[in-house]
C-alpha cells in the first residue's frame, strides 16, 4: 500500500563550480512542485560557489554545509545525514532536473513505496533507463536501475540496514550501495518518465580505468564469479583503450 505523502529531498556535492551551478539552480527553481529541500554538501570551496547557493536559499529551501572532504561520496554521506526527506535524489552540480522531475518522483514514491524510485535520464542526446534485469553479471546495478544521479530516488532509511557509501571505492560506491541494498530485499519500481540531464563532467567520466577497475571490485564483492568478471574486465579495457591512453598522457 501507498503512503499519502512524501518528503523529498535534492542532495548535490560541490566544489568550485560556480560556473555550471546556475544550470541546476534554475532547473530546481522551475520545478512544478516546489516543497523539496535542497541539501549541499560543499567541499569548501574558493570560489563564488557558496555565494551562489545561498543566493538560491532566497527562493529555495536550502541548507549547506562547506568544510574539506574526502571526495564526492564524503559529500553524498554528509548530505544524506544533514537530509530531513523520506526519500533524496543525488544530482550533480552541472546536472539539471526537467521542470516535473519533482513531482513525479514524489507521486511514484508514494503509488508504489518502493526503497527505489528509477526513472529515465537524457545523456548526450539519447535517453537510459533500466538495462535488462536478468543480467546484473553485466550490467551491475544498472540491471535494475537507471543512472544514479537524476535518474534515482533513494528511501534514506535504507543508509541504516545498509551502511552508508563506502570510502574503499571512491569512484563506484553508488554500485556497491545499490547491489548491497537490492541483495538484501530493497524494492525498485521502474517509471518511464524523464527526470532530466545528466552530464559527463565528474572525475568518473574521466578516470575510465578506475571506474572500469572498481566497477569489477564491486561485481566480485557481491558475489559474481571472478573469472566471468576479469574476463569482462579485460574486454572493457581493449575496448576504452584509447580514452584510457588519453587520460594517463
Amino acid at each position: 500500500m501507498g503512503m499519502s505523502s512524501v518528503r523529498l529531498s535534492v542532495i548535490t556535492a560541490t566544489f568550485n563550480v560556480v560556473e555550471c551551478l546556475p544550470r541546476l539552480v534554475t532547473s530546481l527553481r522551475s520545478q512544478t512542485d516546489s516543497d523539496f529541500e535542497w541539501v549541499v554538501a560543499d567541499g569548501g570551496s574558493t570560489d563564488e560557489t557558496l555565494a551562489l547557493v545561498h543566493d538560491a536559499a532566497k527562493t529555495l529551501n536550502v541548507k549547506v554545509d562547506s568544510r574539506p572532504d574526502f571526495g564526492i561520496y564524503d559529500a553524498l554521506n554528509r548530505a544524506v545525514e544533514m537530509a530531513d526527506g523520506d526519500y533524496y535524489i543525488v544530482i550533480g552540480a552541472d546536472d539539471e532536473f526537467f521542470p516535473n522531475a519533482v513531482e513525479r518522483y514524489k507521486a511514484a514514491c508514494i503509488s508504489t513505496d518502493a526503497d527505489f524510485v528509477t526513472a529515465r535520464v537524457e545523456v548526450d542526446g539519447c535517453v537510459f533507463g533500466v538495462r535488462n534485469k536478468r543480467w546484473e553479471w553485466l550490467y551491475g546495478p544498472f540491471a535494475h536501475v537507471g543512472c544514479h544521479a537524476v535518474g534515482l530516488a533513494i528511501r534514506r532509511s535504507l543508509h541504516d540496514r545498509f551502511g552508508y557509501y563506502s570510502r574503499s571505492f571512491p569512484i563506484a560506491a553508488d554500485q556497491l550501495f545499490i547491489l548491497e541494498a537490492l541483495h538484501g530485499g530493497a524494492t525498485v519500481s521502474e517509471q518511464p518518465f524523464v527526470a532530466g540531464k545528466y552530464y559527463h563532467g565528474g572525475f568518473s567520466g574521466q578516470d575510465v580505468l578506475g571506474t572500469l577497475v572498481e566497477g569489477f571490485r564491486v561485481q566480485v564483492r557481491v558475489g559474481h564469479g571472478l573469472l566471468l568478471q576479469f574476463l569482462l574486465f579485460a574486454v572493457r579495457v581493449f575496448k576504452n583503450w584509447p580514452r584510457i591512453k588519453a587520460w594517463r598522457t
